[in-house]
């Protein structure tokens, strides 16, 4: 698979209004100080960690992860150019591992050794929050073809939910939601950068084509509930 490069650039993943609700969601799972340790596995461009760093100036900055090093990757934050099972191996401490819209891109084999060897990570009461697309009754706007790819994505997510479920054994489950307000121009933009990885693999005419139907299909401004599922795991 192609690497997903576009997800939180110029999206409404990577709007102030968006990092400021998801912030303030962590808020009520983690209790933030100086002290936090935080490590984001598929970091992207760091946007969530540097809006923490930004607010709570912990001592030791948040560590970012991730396959994929885009030049505008935050500065006040340390990024690292890494596969996570590779990285984890380092033994090194957090208060909150966060793995975000990341697990899709493990086997089964390698999300067994992503949670074991987070766990291992975390320090004390530290915590692992999972974050994933809602599987039943999304809302992502979609073309026929992007839809049945997503569909195909979503139930891989659900066996992986079974396996993390399985491994973590006592975690909660919670909703984030955040309602989108974006232009069909801006969208069919992300469409056509492959903002989403059920995009990744399509030809380019399946994606002039998918545009097409987006065109056609949705009013000049486009607007959804976008959900997330939280998985949390506390030490």
């Amino acid at each position: 698979m192609k690497r997903l490069k576009n997800w939180d650039n110029k999206t409404w993943l990577s709007s102030k209004s968006y990092i400021f609700q998801f912030n303030k969601f962590l808020k009520t799972k983690i209790n933030f100080n100086k002290n936090s340790k935080i490590l984001d596995i598929g970091c992207g461009r760091a946007n969530i960690i540097s809006a923490l760093q930004k607010k709570y100036k912990f001592r030791n900055k948040p560590t970012g992860i991730d396959i994929v090093a885009n030049k505008d990757v935050k500065r006040n934050i340390v990024f690292k150019k890494i596969e996570a099972l590779k990285y984890l191996k380092k033994q090194k401490k957090y208060d909150l591992i966060l793995i975000k819209q990341t697990i899709h891109f493990f086997t089964k084999t390698k999300l067994k050794h992503l949670l074991n060897l987070s766990k291992e990570s975390l320090n004390p009461k530290g915590k692992i929050l999972i974050f994933s697309l809602k599987t039943k009754n999304n809302k992502i706007p979609c073309f026929k073809k992007m839809r049945k790819n997503l569909e195909k994505s979503l139930k891989k997510d659900e066996v992986l939910f079974k396996i993390i479920k399985k491994n973590l054994k006592e975690i909660s489950f919670t909703n984030f939601n955040f309602k989108v307000n974006i232009s069909k121009q801006k969208y069919v933009r992300m469409i056509r950068e492959r903002y989403i990885s059920c995009l990744l693999n399509m030809s380019d005419k399946d994606i002039k084509l998918g545009i097409s139907e987006i065109k056609s299909k949705y009013k000049n401004q486009i607007k959804f509930t976008d959900t997330l599922k939280c998985i949390s795991y506390r030490k």
